[in-house]
């Protein structure tokens, strides 16, 4: 195993849990709301925290790493970009492909929100890579959940559940995660191809052990990813057919830099969550040009003006869930997240009542009410 002894000297490495402690006991005495912050690039997401700042920058580091087990733990506060070029310099990868939003973004803020990029459907979320986490609780006392092995089944599953819950239930201060080898091969093709054909396609190769890992269909065109050995890769490249696609599309798509996320169109940017092969929605006044398909049609990108009820009634009514992922013209927005369900809310309510009574980890950042 390589431990954080054996990791190279030029990865930074600080433990800073007993100072964040300090901070959490003291905002738990006070009751002092805390708006936890690492590289803020996903500040957006979600809604607005009213909060004193909490840093997890200088807590940071891969405190442990065996690339022969595929497992490695590492502080909320490292850079997302070290971890990934640590990995990338054994051959192994993040499988999720968590998006960045900018150079700053952090360990903790893919844990937070739980994004992941395009290679998602074919090799899962970051929610199925997580192990074991170490969180500081409202008390200041550091607890471990889970462990560094896939199947750990004792007791309650708190790692994955911090996994999507931006802080609000506690301070995520390290979490282990399974990783993979990068693959053998990869290459992108362009086929030119109505979207009714694309869905079609996409369902068809579906059935078929194909090495697609990425598929997006934009502006009247179907974007594939292919990944895994060469002559598998090669085979299904020549047997599918299309252009090769320009380099960097797949990062551009999975950190929104595409002409499509134009920060100049005002419009709220949707993100539908859709069951697999949905056909095309009917939505009043938007055509194609806008809406990115993604995830294989499972993950849509939508600039509308629609209202919010409606829009999320029509994706309720196709099985799925919308979120606004970005206001008008980027502004900040009251209800990003499709209201929960009276049964639901009740759980998420008690368990955040159960884990932090006072409120103080980023109250009001999911929910207003909690």
């Amino acid at each position: 195993m390589v431990t954080r002894h054996d990791i190279p000297h030029d990865i930074p490495r600080h433990d800073a849990s007993e100072a964040l402690a300090d901070r959490i006991r003291c905002a738990e005495a006070k009751g002092t709301p805390l708006r936890i912050v690492g590289g803020d690039t996903k500040a957006f997401y979600g809604r607005e925290v009213q909060g004193k700042a909490l840093s997890t920058r200088e807590h940071h580091g891969i405190t442990e790493y065996d690339p022969v087990e595929l497992i490695v733990s590492v502080r909320t506060g490292t850079p997302l970009r070290e971890l990934e070029a640590a990995l990338a310099a054994q051959g192994q990868m993040l499988p999720c492909e968590p998006p960045h939003f900018g150079e700053d973004a952090t360990v903790g803020g893919m844990i937070a929100t739980g994004l992941s990029g395009p290679r998602r459907p074919w090799a899962g979320s970051v929610r199925d890579f997580v192990l074991g986490t170490r969180v500081i609780t409202r008390q200041g006392s550091e607890q471990r959940f889970g462990g560094q092995v896939m199947k750990n089944v004792a007791g309650y599953d708190l790692s994955r559940l911090m996994v999507g819950a931006q802080g609000t239930l506690g301070l995520l201060t390290e979490v282990s995660m399974k990783v993979l080898p990068l693959p053998g091969a990869s290459r992108s093709l362009h086929l030119d191809m109505p979207l009714t054909d694309a869905l079609e396609k996409l369902s068809e190769w579906g059935r078929h052990p194909l090495p697609i890992t990425a598929a997006a269909w934009l502006e009247g065109a179907l974007h594939l990813r292919l990944e895994g050995g060469p002559s598998s890769v090669a085979a299904t490249a020549e047997r599918l057919g299309g252009d090769e696609l320009k380099a960097g599309f797949w990062e551009a798509l999975r950190e929104q830099r595409l002409a499509f996320f134009g920060a100049e169109d005002p419009r709220p940017l949707w993100r539908l969550s859709l069951p697999n092969h949905t056909p095309e929605l009917e939505l009043l006044d938007v055509d194609a040009t806008d809406v990115l398909y993604d995830w294989a049609g499972a993950q849509r990108w939508v600039r509308c003006d629609l209202d919010a009820n409606a829009l999320r009634e029509i994706v309720a009514h196709a099985g799925g869930h919308a979120t606004c992922f970005r206001g008008a013209s980027g502004q900040p927005v009251d209800e990003p997240f499709t209201p929960l369900a009276p049964v639901v809310e009740k759980y998420h309510r008690n368990l955040k009542t159960e884990l932090d009574p006072k409120g103080i980890f980023n109250p009001g950042r999911l929910y207003a009410a909690f």
